[in-house]
């Protein structure tokens, strides 16, 4: 048994004579239970089992026992001896110091039992036990006087744990060695308890290694507290002298006294951690690491913070070093990914110790290769996103390359330095020399596995050539299709996949399918046509490319550049397709022999026929040139037409001015009209399908606005003479506007008219006077003095240009006049004027006349760009006269004439004799035929003067001819 005795009777006595004493030991006790020891009652109680079972050197059982709101924890190990006992009631001195291993350093721990109990008790199986009573603690202080004031400064509060008593009534459980027992103060307590119990977990064992067992019992239903599935690395060892002095400056005393460290790492797959750091009991310290980790870390004296100084930064560097380690030791699984550390910690000691690993990574082994044992740092890895097959196909090719799982995008792989490897860049090393010795199935094998989801990444993967060439990029190569005979195209050059390496793949990035149209369209096979006639034996060339247009199906005019193709001639000489006849050929019997084509050779003809021959360019008919989006601009626009830039400029001339040129959508023209003989028979194959298109006016797009002008084909025929001679702008339609009989040559019949306008040929006067510049060609025609012309037409075409916007005629240098009574061609500085007033005709007698309707004649002068007679001459009445009523018959046939007129003997106006004059609102006239023509015009009944005369020479026919005006039609009424 215990000496309690004398413990309790040296503690009174200490207390007695330093009641200040008594005052401290009470409050070093609260501050220990309520303050660095608050919910630590179960960490303790396992710390203590775990000390006793390293004294004995036995394997550590720890059993918490909750029933009846009594807690009892019974353990193995070393007994409770009288060091024990004496340093569990003196709080400062612990019995454990210099024990190696030991969980506890000062011997307070024991005090965490004080927040819940006020009657603890603990007794070994061969030494007995003690236990401590706060009420009668209490009793034995209140016997004291020198002690009366402080308990009752204290409200009779006294420390629990510094007075023990015998304990002869308890007995340890089998197979236990030790028992503690807590009954528990109230529910809160019980409560609180019940919460430690519930969170105790594998950090107990993990934190004390000596505890190789926690069993935890509530109310019956145990549970074990196991640690199966939990990595461990531990470090350890033994500070210097030298290492003391100066990594335990500023630490208590008794800490010295232990100079040895450990730092223990432990993770779990599944397994969640408390988040604190462990020294090695659980502290405040914030871990936000998916590991445990448990380090004698210098502490704070509350217990719950690390103490900063030289030797938290000792340690904080071990710590690191064995979390690299325990990395090292755990399966390489991307699962790894997860226990590496970003740089954002929760507190000042989470973000040092991850600093300190963050520097260590990238330069530890931590990662596997793919196809290989090899371990790699992260400095030394690659991650490239694929299937594992692929990353197989590349493993030889990527140095350091991860295993498939590993190309997460986690921010892990940068911390550990790895670098990613996109896959347009392992494309581009799929070009170096680490893969020329690989087969065409090997290349095969890697297209089934590239990941082709991202095609423009993938899109200059290497494909090897039937002719041993490894090419960058499948577009532009092309895969063989049955019915091709490889021997055939080889003249070309094409690119052609092997056949051991064709996929699916290659087609789908732009390798095309080798069928006779796709090995036409390949541009290879355009440049072996384009550069056919410079080749010194064409023939294998030609061969290849006609045998393509036979299998392709081909027709006339299809593949315009194919007219480039070196043909042997019916001479042996060679010729471009587009500069050879077919004999026979429609067009060979159109053309002018003397031109430089040649002939189709024979042999030709009976091995590929004429239709093949003319599908590769040879001239049967016309050739047609199609194209689409043609910009209409003379430095770009180029399909070696004759005088395309002429066409190019009178359409221009046709258009509104912009900054960008027009566009054609669509565009067709018939070439080689230049070397055309016969034009009869050549314009009626113009005028029928298919050539027919290329003369429809031509849409084109100006600023995205729509217009149409006149194609090249219509625009080349209106200019030249392929009408009998003439130009199609010469001549009209046979059934065309009989005002422009005389003016133009009637066009030859026997060819559709439709086709006849399309080329310029005129059909009526309001489409010549619509079309551009054709104001001009009217005038001009009409200046014309080998032209007849009738006064009737001649009437009715100045009536037609009077219509006509002034702006867009040119004024004429000759017009077309009437000159006393006859038609004539006036030069326009003869004086020629337009006549607007009847009054005044006798003035200019002499002059050339433009007659039309008088309410055109101002229209009509801007037109021609000709003065009025009212601007040629003055038209003053120059004699006198006098001023005579309106018969009144005469106002009863033009209601509105005037009341009176001047009547002369003799008029004269600017001095010359006229018969009327209608000046400055009067009517002067001399003799009736005047005063009649006078009055109707001033009356605005100018179509009645004759009538009017009639009346004036006889009153008498008033009656009837006021009969027949009644018997005018409606119509002639207004």
């Amino acid at each position: 048994m215990f000496d309690t005795t004398r413990l309790r009777e040296a503690v009174l006595a200490a207390w007695t004579a330093s009641p200040a004493r008594f005052r401290e030991d009470a409050n070093a006790e609260e501050d220990f239970a309520l303050g660095g020891y608050r919910d630590r009652l179960v960490v303790e109680l396992a710390q203590n089992a775990a000390d006793a079972a390293l004294r004995a050197g036995v394997p550590g059982r720890l059993r918490l026992s909750l029933r009846d709101g009594v807690l009892l924890a019974a353990n193995t190990g070393a007994p409770l001896d009288e060091a024990g006992v004496e340093g569990l009631s003196t709080l400062r001195v612990s019995g454990k110091r210099g024990e190696t291993g030991a969980a506890g350093r000062f011997g307070v721990g024991f005090a965490a039992v004080v927040s819940v109990c006020d009657e603890p008790s603990i007794v070994s199986r061969e030494t007995g036990g003690v236990r401590w009573s706060r009420e009668e603690t209490g009793t034995l202080v209140a016997a004291l006087p020198e002690l009366a004031a402080e308990l009752t400064g204290r409200d009779g509060h006294v420390p629990l744990l510094r007075l023990p008593f015998p304990e002869d009534s308890l007995e340890v459980p089998e197979g236990f060695d030790t028992l503690v027992r807590l009954p528990l103060r109230d529910e809160a307590a019980e409560q609180a308890v019940r919460r430690m119990l519930a969170e105790a977990g594998p950090a107990l064992p993990l934190a004390m290694p000596a505890l190789e067992t926690v069993e935890i019992e509530v109310d019956g239903q145990a549970r074990t507290i196991s640690t199966s599935g939990w990595r461990v690395v531990t470090e350890s060892g033994t500070f210097t002298p030298e290492q003391v002095a100066e990594l335990f400056a500023g630490r208590p005393t008794e800490e010295r006294a232990r100079p040895y460290w450990e730092v223990r790492w432990a993770v779990h797959p599944e397994e969640s951690t408390s988040g604190v750091v462990h020294a090695p009991t659980p502290s405040d310290e914030p871990l936000d690491l998916p590991a445990l980790l448990i380090a004698t870390f210098p502490l704070t004296t509350d217990r719950r913070h690390v103490a900063p100084g030289p030797l938290t930064g000792f340690l904080i560097a071990r710590a690191a070093e064995a979390y690299v380690r325990l990395l090292q030791e755990l399966p390489r699984t991307p699962a790894l990914l997860r226990l590496v550390p970003g740089m954002m910690g929760k507190g000042e000691l989470d973000a040092a110790i991850r600093r300190e690993i963050v520097k260590l990574l990238p330069g530890a082994p931590l990662l596997p290769v793919t196809g290989s044992e090899e371990i790699v740092p992260g400095e030394q890895a690659r991650a490239v996103v694929g299937s594992q097959e692929f990353l197989d196909k590349i493993a030889g090719i990527v140095p350091g390359l991860l295993p498939a799982g590993w190309e997460s995008r986690s921010p892990a792989l940068t911390t550990l330095g790895v670098r990613r490897v996109e896959l347009a860049d392992v494309v581009d090393m799929l070009s170096g020399d680490a893969v020329q010795d690989k087969d065409p199935a090997w290349w095969r094998a890697l297209y089934e596995v590239l990941p082709a989801d991202d095609t423009e990444a993938i899109g200059a993967i290497p494909v090897p050539l039937a002719d041993g060439r490894l090419v960058r990029g499948p577009r532009g190569t092309l895969v063989l299709s049955g019915g091709l005979d490889p021997a055939l195209i080889a003249p070309l050059g094409l690119r052609i996949v092997h056949p051991d390496a064709v996929h699916p793949l290659l087609l789908r990035l732009g390798a095309a399918e080798a069928t006779p149209r796709t090995v036409l369209e390949d541009p290879l096979t355009h440049a072996a046509v384009s550069e056919s006639l410079d080749s010194a034996d064409p023939e294998p060339v030609s061969q290849a490319v006609l045998a393509l247009v036979e299998a392709a199906g081909l027709t006339a005019g299809e593949a315009p550049w194919l007219a480039e193709l070196a043909l042997r001639g019916a001479d042996g000489e060679l010729y471009a397709a587009g500069e050879m006849l077919l004999a026979g050929g429609s067009l060979a019997g159109l053309i002018d022999q003397e031109v430089p084509f040649g002939v189709a050779a024979p042999d030709l003809v009976d091995k590929f026929g004429a239709h093949v021959l003319a599908a590769a360019g040879v001239l049967d008919g016309f050739a047609v040139v199609d194209d689409a989006d043609v910009l209409l601009d003379a430095a770009e626009c180029d399909h070696d037409l004759d005088l395309e830039d002429e066409w190019i400029e009178a359409v221009l001339d046709l258009l509104p001015d912009v900054d960008v040129p027009p566009v054609a959508r669509e565009f067709t023209a018939v070439r080689d009209l230049e070397y055309v003989a016969d034009w009869a028979s050549a314009l009626g194959l113009l005028s029928r399908p298919p050539l027919r298109a290329a003369l429809r006016p031509l849409r084109v797009l100006v600023a995205g606005e729509p217009y149409e002008v006149p194609s090249y084909t219509s625009w080349w025929l209106s200019t030249h003479p392929v009408l009998d001679g003439r130009p199609p702008t010469a001549l009209r339609l046979p059934s065309g506007d009989p005002l422009l009989f005389g003016l133009y040559g009637e066009a030859p019949t026997g060819i559709d008219e439709a086709a006849l306008t399309m080329i310029g040929v005129r059909s009526s006067l309001d489409e010549l006077l619509a079309s551009h510049g054709g104001p001009d060609e009217l005038l001009d025609l009409l200046a014309d003095s080998s032209i007849e012309v009738d006064r009737a037409q001649l009437r009715s075409l100045w009536i037609a240009l009077a219509a006509v916007d002034p702006s867009r005629v040119s004024p004429p240098d000759a017009v077309r006049a009437v000159l006393k009574g006859s038609i004539v061609v006036a030069d326009a500085e003869e004086g020629p004027v337009v006549v607007e007033a009847p009054d005044l005709l006798p003035l200019v007698e002499d002059r050339p006349l433009v007659l039309a309707p008088f309410d055109l004649a101002e229209a009509l002068s801007e037109v021609l760009d000709l003065p009025l007679v009212g601007e040629a001459v003055t038209g003053a009445v120059t004699s006198t006269g006098e001023e005579r009523p309106v018969p009144a018959e005469v106002r009863s046939l033009l209601p509105s004439a005037p009341a009176s007129y001047v009547a002369h003997d003799d008029l004269l106006v600017d001095g010359r004799p006229v018969p009327w004059r209608f000046f400055e609102g009067k009517v002067h006239a001399s003799g009736v035929e005047g005063l009649a023509r006078g009055l109707a015009w001033a009356a605005g009944q100018w179509g009645d003067r004759l009538a009017v005369a009639a009346l004036l020479r006889d009153p008498g026919r008033v009656p009837l001819l006021l009969a027949e005006a009644d018997l005018d039609p409606v119509t002639a009424l207004g």
